[in-house]
């Protein structure tokens, strides 16, 4: 069975964060909270526990995983990010977007969208996963934690500890948070363009 963490969701408990960056650095898959629903997480370097969030999400080799950092600067060091692009970034970060953008030589091909060499990429403001990405040091390859055949993000740390309690390492239970996933924004060609509306405002992007 998996471990659960209750993490105050204003103030992190930085013993009970830096326990669960202990398990990601192990190679573990953990469950945590976003700004828009939970997330699997896992460190970049982890090919088998990228694999293994694949068989909990079932999915294929076109999924964009979404690498989950700091700031904008992280950022810039795994995408291509032209200036125009920046400052749109700059605008609406942190917040409930991804943004889809072409990804540098520091990203593994396993992570990229095969035909697009594409990442998805993002800035939280939920203070657990800026808690975890600051003790970590290094971005999440993350994915929404949306069990297959739904359309929405789970929100429920209890319900995601009784579904996925055997395939996960770790719950962090940061409170009940809102379903909706991110707004994903492709950034990839001169004029934005708004893929899914999720959770963020899509009125700046367009």
């Amino acid at each position: 069975m998996s471990q659960y963490f209750y993490i105050h969701p204003e103030n992190p408990q930085p013993r009970l964060i830096n326990q669960a960056v202990e398990l990601l650095r192990k190679g573990q898959v953990i469950v945590y909270p976003t700004d828009s629903g939970y997330a699997l997480g896992c460190r970049l370097e982890e090919k088998n526990a990228m694999e293994r969030i694949c068989r909990i999400r079932q999915l294929d080799s076109n999924h964009n995983f979404t690498l989950v950092c700091r700031d904008l600067s992280e950022l810039s060091t795994y995408a291509h990010v032209d200036n125009a692009a920046f400052r749109l970034m700059k605008n609406n970060t942190p917040g409930n977007y991804t943004f889809i953008l072409k990804a540098t030589k520091e990203v593994p091909r396993r992570l990229m969208s095969e035909k697009r060499k594409t990442i998805g990429l993002r800035v939280p403001s939920n203070p657990i996963a800026i808690a975890l990405l600051e003790a970590l040091g290094e971005p999440l390859m993350s994915t929404t934690l949306m069990l297959p055949g739904n359309d929405f993000a789970e929100s429920d740390p209890e319900d995601i500890r009784d579904h996925l309690g055997k395939v996960v390492d770790l719950v962090i239970d940061g409170g009940s948070i809102g379903q909706q996933p991110t707004t994903v924004i492709d950034l990839t060609e001169a004029a934005p363009e708004v893929v899914r509306e999720g959770a963020g405002d899509p009125a700046p992007f367009r």
